[in-house]
């Protein structure tokens, strides 16, 4: 067979089967004495095995190692934990979906509610209303929390709770608006310093350390520095003396 008549037997593309060649899947057959590939029937078989374990769903990685050895116990680990993360996935799934129906219930779908809604209800608490800065610090939770697992997202709302208490969250309130105040001050500004250690306190002692360990991963960085690039410069400064003042804090 010539390498167009054994991809239309097996199912498959021409460039498919020169792929699998050069990832050492299947090997290449002898060539006739015209320099085509003469193709036998045990290539479509091999060729079969191939497309039949990527269709389960197994990497060709995977599928290398094995074609490699043919003992039954190692296809039965590879597709035994196959089907276990295929489980983990119908699960993620299943929780997404749910959520979805949550928010396609809501008569008003905004920012705050395509957020988890637990988490979502925590960020309208704390959160005052008509502020850029909180809209800001919203939308970046909310992109957080998009990528975010189970445990993170629990571990992210533990942190944000205490700051939902009545008498925490007027005082989170006040602040914002301060730093909104503030957005066309200059750096040198006194009211910038005054402010950045009043954030400080302000923050709950496992946030500020959790904020603290995170500095140096690179995520992090990331994070913060899309944060301050939508900020104005006094407001940056506030955000740069309060991480001073929380590794400080730390050191102490």
């Amino acid at each position: 067979m010539r390498i167009g008549e054994l991809a239309a037997l097996v199912g498959v593309t021409t460039r498919t089967v020169r792929h699998y060649h050069h990832l050492g899947l299947l090997p290449e057959p002898e060539r006739t004495p015209g320099g085509y590939r003469d193709y036998r029937l045990r290539d479509a078989v091999l060729l079969t095995r191939v497309r039949r374990l990527a269709e389960l769903g197994l990497s060709l990685d995977e599928i290398r190692d094995v074609l490699a050895d043919d003992q039954d116990r190692d296809l039965r680990e590879v597709l035994t934990d196959l089907d276990a993360d295929l489980a983990h996935q119908q699960d993620a799934i299943a929780a997404r979906r749910a959520r979805l129906a949550v928010l396609l219930a809501e008569a008003d779908l905004n920012l705050d509610t395509t957020v988890a809604p637990d988490l979502g209800d925590l960020l309208h608490d704390i959160h005052p209303a008509g502020s850029a800065f909180a809209a800001l610090d919203r939308d970046m939770l909310s992109l957080i929390d998009t990528g975010a697992d189970t445990a993170a997202r629990e571990q992210i709302m533990a942190m944000i709770q205490p700051l939902t208490a009545s008498d925490v969250r007027g005082r989170g309130h006040a602040l914002t608006a301060r730093m909104d105040a503030i957005a066309g001050a200059d750096p040198s500004d006194p009211r910038v310093a005054a402010l950045a250690a009043e954030f400080a306190a302000h923050l709950p002692t496992e946030m500020a350390a959790a904020m603290v360990a995170s500095l140096e991963q690179s995520e992090t960085s990331h994070w913060l520095g899309l944060m301050t690039s939508e900020l104005a410069p006094a407001q940056v400064k506030v955000l740069c003396l309060m991480v001073t003042t929380l590794k400080e804090r730390a050191c102490s």
